[in-house]
């Protein structure tokens, strides 16, 4: 018996899952309105978006919380899966599936066996996953004895806690996911004029970067900071944080991205040298808050950077030498390792990435979305 409750909200059928050190409800596209406009106004109800504390959602009030994932079989021939990510914001209305999430591609795969898109296989599963959002594929591959999922087992990445099973992502194409190649502004360095809110011009050296995400890379030394201050220190620093969006603002039609003011990327990353034995140090925005760790695809655009002749990160990586390099990038709460493969003939180029992440469901349920939403009308 339906009761009037019932009426003033829809269910959902979602599973609440942490991808890498991101988190977010995810979907069947099935379970989804078909009309992107609707699809987006249930994704903001599910996470409580627009407010700063996505009190009225699932919403972590924070951006790596503040994600969503929305999976089907796929019918392109040779792959299995196509998966759309959703970037919200917690104080924004806006849902942006232009950029992926490498974080969030590590619990595709799962989800999709716990909804029964993908049979598991005995003792592992693999799956070519495509993203929708760039045309991107991978294949990933879970542990599942006996047919089912495990999650429990001794991999470690920095900013979870504990450990779990490995999730295995091999890249097979990350080279100008967003931008129109992986040095959009056909140089390994720019020099790049911007003025800040104040009046004052500056110029600063940067890579203007994609393989995988779309970055701007600088030195911290030219923004006068040592690259290994506090994420908290970081974020407080309303001077530094001015100045790197004036910079991205102007990077944007660099990178053929156009006006970015309102869009998630690129993401601005301030590079110094390793301190704790791996390749480089980091400190990411995303755009405008700095990350407590690493985006997967923002560590794989970072560690080529490292391996790229004349790029901002020369004098400052120790990116060791070889076809096959394995990268460590420091971040405020670890290190993430990233795989490389470069071409024999052009060592410019990149062939294969990749990388171990974790992944576990949080939430098995319905999450309910005011009916009004569904009920809307387009005009």
């Amino acid at each position: 018996m339906q009761t009037d409750s019932d009426a003033q909200q829809r269910a959902v059928p979602c599973l609440l899952m942490r991808g890498g050190t991101s988190r977010g409800p995810f979907f069947a596209e099935s379970d989804l309105p078909a009309d992107t406009k609707q699809r987006d106004a249930v994704l903001l109800a599910a996470l409580g978006s627009p407010d700063r504390r996505q009190i009225d959602g699932l919403g972590g009030a924070h951006p790596l919380t503040s994600k969503a994932g929305i999976v089907r079989p796929s019918a392109t021939p040779g792959v299995d899966l196509d998966f759309l990510f959703a970037q919200l914001q917690p104080d924004s209305d806006k849902v942006d599936t232009t950029p992926n999430c490498g974080n969030m591609l590590a619990a595709v795969l799962p989800f999709a066996i716990e909804r029964g898109l993908v049979p598991a296989q005995d003792p592992v599963t693999s799956a070519r996953i495509l993203t929708l959002n760039t045309g991107m594929q991978c294949d990933v591959t879970v542990q599942t004895p006996g047919g089912r999922l495990r999650y429990s087992g001794d991999t470690r990445i920095d900013g979870v806690p504990g450990s779990a099973a490995p999730v295995k992502i091999n890249f097979l194409d990350t080279a100008g996911s967003v931008c129109p190649s992986m040095l959009p502004s056909g140089r390994v360095l720019d020099q790049v004029a911007f003025t800040t809110p104040d009046g004052v011009a500056h110029a600063i050296t940067a890579t203007l970067i994609d393989n995988g995400m779309p970055m701007v890379l600088v030195r911290a030394a030219d923004f006068g900071i040592a690259g290994r201050e506090s994420v908290a220190e970081l974020n407080g620093n309303r001077a530094l944080k001015q100045k790197l969006e004036a910079l991205r603002l102007a990077c944007g039609p660099l990178m053929g991205l156009g006006d970015v003011a309102t869009k998630n990327y690129p993401k601005m990353c301030l590079l110094s040298a390793p301190a704790a034995g791996g390749a480089i140090a980091t400190r990411c925005f995303i755009p405008h808050v700095c990350h407590e760790a690493i985006g997967v695809l923002a560590a794989v655009t970072v560690a080529t950077a490292c391996v790229l002749e004349g790029s901002v990160a020369q004098g400052l990586a120790q990116a060791g030498g070889g076809l096959q390099r394995t990268l460590s990038v420091e971040h405020p709460s670890g290190e993430f390792s990233v795989e490389l493969e470069l071409d024999a003939r052009d060592r410019q180029k990149i062939v294969r990435a990749a990388l171990l992440r974790t992944a576990r469901p949080i939430m098995r349920g319905e999450v309910l979305i005011p009916a009004a939403i569904f009920n809307e009308k387009e005009p």
